[in-house]
């Protein structure tokens, strides 16, 4: 009856159910209320004692500061990954609040730069979360303001990640060559300036975007071997210089068979099962994937049972994490089933 009347108007959302209603569907409050994004709106100065007031303490902004900034997002960012991105939307947008007014407050570069590099990694976080929870605008907005912040902070690895993400939306939209293009373009904004992991992602999204593209199967298979040849030998899968990569050879090997499978290859079953015997138990919503991708490999083999038993796998731990992008590739698979 509520759901009814909140539908039809005759009844407002009580905060106390806009707060269940928040974590359950993961969306902001204005985008639950249907108003203005009070979460990125800020108080109106009123005179310059205020204003001098918040320069004052923007410019107050410490290493520690920073570092605790940095430190809730790792935390937002393991959450995230184990637990899915619906019941954080409160948390990450009163987080990227606290960011914000810290940067558009913050007079001189020594103090904005690192600031802005904070605030670029938690946009993208958020942005891949609103992505995850099928909000595609928020998630745009997410990479604007991360695109934003890394130039602020002159950090080309930050804007190249920034924008290649952000092909991810043009790609869910029915976009995807003009996905490729960003891409390509963000391999061009970071040049030979970034390190090589990010390189090889660069790559592996390049070959990703291609796969959905109809003629660019070359295309894909080549950029998948530039990742391949990228990619930095080892078990580590943190990119020092760039905290939101986690990519090693293991990872690469669970995208090249989601690739392979996007393509209709069959030989991608024997790269997503290797990579299935490695995946870090604590990604869930990868395992989600990697489950998606092996029912797809398997449909193209017409091996009904198998990808029987990986969609309803894949349908488990989306769920689980709330994941609306996981859950949709789900159905469409099952339809094809």
């Amino acid at each position: 009856m509520y759901v009814s009347e909140w539908e039809n108007g005759k009844r407002t959302i009580s905060d106390r159910y806009a707060e269940i209603l928040r974590r359950l569907l993961g969306v902001t409050d204005a985008e639950l209320r249907g108003g203005a994004d009070a979460g990125a709106v800020l108080p109106v100065v009123d005179g310059y004692d205020e204003l001098l007031s918040r320069i004052d303490s923007a410019s107050s902004v410490s290493e520690s500061m920073v570092k605790a900034f940095n430190d809730q997002t790792e935390v937002l960012r393991t959450m995230d990954r184990q637990m899915g991105a619906s019941g954080l939307v409160d948390q990450m947008t009163g987080h990227l609040a606290r960011l914000e007014e810290a940067l558009n407050f913050a007079v001189l570069p020594s103090t904005r730069r690192p600031v802005a590099l904070a605030l670029a990694g938690a946009s993208t976080l958020a942005a891949w979360q609103a992505i995850d929870s099928g909000a595609v605008e928020r998630a745009w907005r997410h990479y604007e303001t991360a695109k934003r912040a890394a130039r602020d902070a002159e950090a080309p690895m930050y804007l190249a990640h920034a924008m290649a993400e952000q092909a991810y939306v043009l790609c869910e939209a029915g976009r995807p060559a003009l996905g490729v293009e960003l891409v390509r373009d963000a391999q061009r904004t970071l040049g030979q300036a970034g390190s090589p992991r990010l390189r090889a992602w660069l790559h592996a999204a390049e070959a990703e975007m291609c796969a959905h593209v109809p003629g660019m199967a070359d295309d894909s298979r080549r950029a998948l071997d530039a990742a391949m040849a990228s990619i930095p030998p080892g078990s580590e899968d943190r990119d020092p210089d760039m905290l939101s990569i986690f990519l090693n050879s293991a990872h690469l090997t669970r995208w090249h068979g989601n690739v392979l499978a996007l393509l209709g290859d069959e030989s991608a079953v024997t790269s997503l099962y290797d990579a299935l015997q490695v995946v870090d138990p604590t990604f869930v919503r990868a395992q989600a994937g990697l489950h998606a991708d092996l029912a797809q490999a398997h449909l193209v083999r017409a091996e009904y049972d198998d990808a029987h038993t990986h969609l309803r796998q894949a349908r488990l731990l989306a769920s689980r994490t709330g994941s609306v992008r996981q859950r949709r590739r789900v159905d469409l698979l099952s339809a094809r089933l």
